[in-house]
Formats: structure tokens, C-alpha cells, sequence
């Protein structure tokens, strides 16, 4: 593999890292009730660093934002080098990679709407969503230059199964997320009110969970080099598993545990961003055969 491929991969294997905690430490913002904790913006009271006001609440509120910063940061330097070496790199990586900005350039913008507007449903609800699809997104990047300009194609049906489960995941994602922002699984446990929102949540868990299922047993069935991606289709469904329990548990408990809440939201943040990745996947190109030349003095000895 080409060196500035391997390069740029590392560096976007990195940015789903980044971005995976983003989007958890923004869901532990909400749980916490600390989307407001710093009342400005971009600044927190005024400066970059509070020192008198800071407490858990402004640490999670001023940390997703540090978080965010340092992601866009590092989508500028992704573009920059893609523009460098734009000579040796597929010519749609650029466009891609400016898109990539231009996403978190307006995930700022919906950040800043949030605390603004005192964080309005729809906004909070469209910033997950922008979130999710920058996973989608880098992780699915990430595969694609690991995979190689020379990649052979994937079974028809290993794109579609896949990100169809992407899709159904991001949509019960969505679904939670929004349930989540306009606090109607509280306001349905406490006082039977807005309980369509969690039904719905509740109702679509049962398809996405068996669409992932679906793409991870053709997979194993298939054999082959579909089945050599076991260890990440295992882990999609092992996800799949953990986000069910914990679930079940958060409810169960009332809501009253915010620790399962905020690991509900990473299980299901890990398993997009997984699910992306194996759609994405591609099966490396079949070496080409080397003639062997027996009187070559750089042949080393041959043992066993």
C-alpha cells in the first residue's frame, strides 16, 4: 500500500476514535443536564479554560466542545495533505475530504445553536445525526484506503446487507436520540405522557437488531472472504446483544442510572461505526504469481 494511504488511514482510524467519543461524551452531557453549563459560545464564561465555575457539569460541557475543536483541526490536516499529494491519491478523496470539513464546520454550527436557542429538540436532534454520519463516514474512509487502489470488488450483496444495517441502526439511533432530547421516556415513565416516542424506540429495535443479524449470519454462511471478517461480525452482533441489555436496564431502573444511559449511547455509537466499516470492506487483490529463479545468488536457503 502507498505510503501517504496508509498514512491518511491511520489518521482517520483515529478521527472514528475521536468522533465515536464526541458523540458519547455529548450524549453524557445531556444525561448530566450540563448543555448549558457553559452559558456563551464557542467560549465557556467568557475564556477558553473556567477555572472558578468549573465543576462535572462544565468539564463534560467544555470537554465535547475541545473534542469537536481538535476533530475539525484534524479534518483541515486531512484535507491539506489530500491536497498535497493530490497527484497520488484517487481524485474523488479531495472533494470527500473537503466535505468531511464542511460537515464539521456545520456540526459546529448546530453546537452553537444548541446553547443559543437553549437547546431546542429538532437542533439537538440534527446534531446527533451530523454526528452519526461523520462516523458513517470517516470510518467507512478508513477501510477504503486500508483496502487499497487495487482492492478487488465485494459480493454484490455485501454492500447492501451492510449498509442496510448501517441505515436501520442510525435510524433507531435517531429514534433514541430524539426520545432522548425532548425527555419523553421520563416524561411517559412518570406521568404517561409522549409515550409514542419511546414505543416507536422500543418497536424499531426488533427489525435493526435483526437486519444486523441478518448481514452477519450471510456473511458466516457465505464463506469465503466473508467469512474471514468474523471477528468484526462477531463483535457487530455481540454489540447488538449489549445495546438490547442495556437497554432493558436503563428502563427497567426508571432512567435512573445514568452510567447504562450513557453506555447505551456508546454501544450504539460503536456498532454504527462498525457496521460502517464492514460495508466498506473490500477483499485485497489476488497476488499476481512470481516465476522463481533457482540459480539467483539472493535466493536464501531454503529450510524444511
Amino acid at each position: 500500500m502507498d505510503s501517504i494511504r496508509l498514512r491518511l488511514a491511520q489518521l482517520a482510524a483515529h478521527l472514528v476514535v475521536a468522533l465515536v467519543a464526541l458523540v458519547v461524551i455529548g450524549g453524557a452531557t445531556r444525561v448530566m443536564e450540563a448543555g448549558l453549563a457553559c452559558p456563551d459560545w464557542p467560549l465557556c464564561y467568557g475564556t477558553f479554560l473556567p477555572g472558578r465555575q468549573m465543576n462535572l457539569q462544565v468539564f463534560l460541557e467544555w470537554f465535547h466542545r475541545l473534542d469537536a475543536f481538535v476533530v475539525g483541526m484534524a479534518l483541515l490536516v486531512q484535507l491539506a495533505a489530500v491536497w498535497w499529494y493530490r497527484r497520488n491519491l484517487p481524485a474523488w478523496l479531495l472533494p470527500f475530504s473537503a466535505l468531511l470539513v464542511l460537515m464539521v464546520a456545520l456540526q459546529g454550527g448546530l453546537g452553537a445553536l444548541t446553547v443559543l436557542q437553549l437547546l431546542p429538540s429538532v437542533v439537538v436532534t440534527a446534531h446527533l445525526a451530523l454526528a452519526l454520519t461523520l462516523v458513517i463516514s470517516v470510518s467507512g474512509l478508513t477501510q477504503v484506503l486500508l483496502s487499497g487502489s487495487k482492492a478487488s470488488p465485494a459480493p454484490r450483496w455485501w454492500p447492501w446487507l451492510g449498509g442496510l444495517s448501517v441505515v436501520a441502526v442510525s435510524a433507531q439511533s435517531l429514534l433514541g436520540g430524539r426520545m432522548a432530547t425532548s425527555w419523553a421516556a421520563q416524561r411517559c415513565l412518570e406521568a404517561g405522557q409522549s409515550c409514542q416516542w419511546l414505543h416507536w424506540h422500543r418497536s424499531f429495535a426488533t427489525p435493526a437488531a435483526l437486519t444486523v443479524a441478518v448481514f452477519v449470519g450471510v456473511a458466516l454462511l457465505a464463506g469465503g472472504w466473508a467469512r474471514q471478517q468474523w471477528p468484526l461480525l462477531l463483535t457487530a452482533l455481540g454489540l447488538v446483544v449489549a445495546q438490547v441489555a442495556l437497554g432493558v436496564s436503563t428502563l427497567r431502573m426508571g432512567l435512573s442510572q445514568p452510567a447504562l444511559t450513557v453506555g447505551h449511547q456508546l454501544v450504539a455509537c460503536l456498532l454504527v461505526a462498525v457496521l460502517a466499516a464492514l460495508s466498506c470492506r473490500r477483499p485485497p487483490s489476488p497476488s499476481t504469481p512470481r516465476s522463481v529463479v533457482l540459480d539467483s545468488p539472493t535466493l536464501e536457503t531454503c529450510h524444511g
